[in-house]
């Protein structure tokens, strides 16, 4: 008798362990909404670990990826390519940088970012911040704080990076010298706790920087296009970075990621990426950016976000010590584990992302309407209040 395994059981054979998962299997999704093998809907607090900026299943990003798929998926960057010129164009006047390196995912926009600065100082020198992270190969995780994804590949990181405190601006001054040649920070700082940057910490890295030749980094993979509530989240300090990173939601789902710069181009040879902007991740691009931008995406995350953030401050409950956040990434600090919040969640119909042991974060689409947003509230407040209270 032959045995029919199921989903699970062929994941948890072959996995490679790298992923703690969650007891859910799913299998479709739509807006804000997605379903499990047995029907049940949930409300995505998560967009797919912040990818899903337009919600699932988007209709545009579909047609796109679709039409594409029927006309060509890949074209190397050796050869000119029409979807691949649209999106330069489109992301030229989304961002207003000038050069633009197209690979597969965030963690890939950040080694291409350090390779860059590298090539254009000439410096070695790295500095970063504590409870920061831009990633899980070895260049990014030099970079990330936590040291449970560093110290078991020290020895293979970079050499050189300097972790500063987050806002403390003394500390930058007394990192950042002749040897740096990039300040790489992010905006908010999402898997590190959900701690928005005070924009006159932001506003004196970009003096310091430009006062020692260092280029200043902004990670933007989870915060750009529009989360926080501004295109992207150095904005709201009203500075120019040299360089930024993007990743994440950039093509609707499809893996993209992005570094943008002014300046010089790189020698050719220096950087490559086989699937770097191919023409199907390109055609989701266009799809994804033009749909944000005429949703008028930050516009509408600052308003549905500081709703959201207004009512949970305003409702705090006693098992929380402070809710952060800006536009729709928003983080409540427990005074216990997060865990138990999570499986509470989801069996409420809700699911959410942690950040750090202590930290709920919630992540939804930019798409979230008032009741799905007045939803997530009540769910979450409940939550807090009758199973950890």
């Amino acid at each position: 008798m032959t045995l029919t395994l199921t989903t699970t059981q062929i994941e948890d054979q072959h996995t490679s362990g790298t992923y703690s998962k969650r007891p859910l299997t799913l299998v479709r999704g739509a807006g804000c909404t997605v379903w499990d093998d047995a029907g049940n809907a949930y409300l995505d607090a998560t967009s797919g670990m912040g990818v899903a900026l337009l919600g699932h299943a988007h209709p545009a990003v579909v047609a796109a990826i679709s039409a594409q798929a029927a006309t060509l998926i890949t074209s190397a960057e050796i050869f000119y390519n029409d979807r691949r010129a649209e999106l330069y164009a489109l992301l030229h006047d989304i961002t207003g940088f000038e050069r633009y390196f197209l690979c597969n995912s965030g963690t890939e926009a950040m080694e291409g970012a350090l390779k860059i600065a590298r090539l254009l100082t000439g410096r070695r020198g790295i500095v970063a911040a504590k409870r920061s992270f831009h990633g899980r190969t070895l260049g990014a995780v030099g970079l990330t704080w936590n040291p449970a994804y560093r110290e078991p590949f020290e020895g293979w990181t970079p050499e050189g990076v300097t972790h500063i405190a987050y806002n403390n601006l003394a500390d930058a001054d007394a990192a950042i010298n002749e040897n740096t040649a990039a300040v790489v920070i992010e905006a908010v700082q999402g898997e590190g706790g959900v701690y928005p940057a005070d924009p006159a910490f932001l506003r004196g890295l970009r003096d310091l920087c430009t006062q020692r030749g260092a280029l200043l980094i902004i990670d933007e993979i989870q915060m750009g296009l529009g989360r926080t509530g501004r295109w992207f989240g150095y904005q709201h300090a009203e500075i120019q970075p040299d360089m930024i990173t993007l990743g994440k939601g950039l093509a609707g789902g499809v893996p993209m990621g992005a570094v943008a710069w002014n300046g010089r181009q790189i020698e050719a040879g220096t950087h490559g990426s086989t699937f770097g902007g191919n023409p199907l991740a390109c055609a989701a691009a266009i799809a994804s950016l033009t749909a944000l931008r005429d949703l008028n995406a930050p516009e509408r995350t600052a308003q549905i976000g500081g709703r959201l953030l207004d009512r949970l401050r305003a409702d705090q409950p006693a098992s929380v010590r402070e809710v952060r956040g800006l536009g729709l990434i928003i983080g409540l600090e427990l005074k216990g584990r997060v865990t138990p919040v999570i499986q509470a969640l989801q069996a409420r119909g809700v699911l959410a992302l942690v950040a750090g042991k202590t930290v709920l974060r919630l992540l939804p689409p930019l798409i979230l309407t008032d009741e799905e947003a007045d939803r997530l509230a009540d769910t979450v407040l409940e939550v807090l209040r009758d199973d950890v209270a």
